[in-house]
């Protein structure tokens, strides 16, 4: 269970590292690509958070992925530009691919067009 202040800082890194990853691929090569932060685990001791990215059209996903971890220094100093009053340590962020949204796609095209059926996998 997450505490209060996990909760806090993990909503306060959705926000802004959403916004600071928005901005940062409207001015670079990736325009047309839509991503979202759809959660952020951080750990009880906020010293790493794990960021999840929701990312539209899929086959950009290894493309973009790379390039965040490239530039994640980037985007950790300006979000200590931005948090600055709110956070004493910020935490070490990790980028990971939310599949969620893949995964129920394909579990509604196995509905919709008669495939095999999942559940008895």
């Amino acid at each position: 269970m997450d505490s209060q202040r996990q909760k806090k800082v993990s909503t306060l890194i959705k926000k802004e590292i959403g916004k600071i990853i928005d901005s940062t691929l409207r001015s670079r090569l990736f325009k047309g690509v839509l991503v979202s932060v759809t959660k952020v685990k951080t750990t009880s001791d906020l010293s790493k958070s794990k960021i999840y990215l929701s990312i539209f059209p899929s086959k950009k996903t290894k493309e973009l992925l790379n390039f965040l971890i490239k530039n994640k220094f980037v985007i950790k100093q300006k979000f200590i530009d931005l948090a600055r009053g709110q956070l004493r340590i910020m935490p070490d962020i990790e980028f990971l691919i939310d599949n969620s949204l893949d995964y129920i796609e394909s579990i509604e095209n196995v509905i919709k067009n008669g495939g095999e059926n999942p559940i008895k996998n």
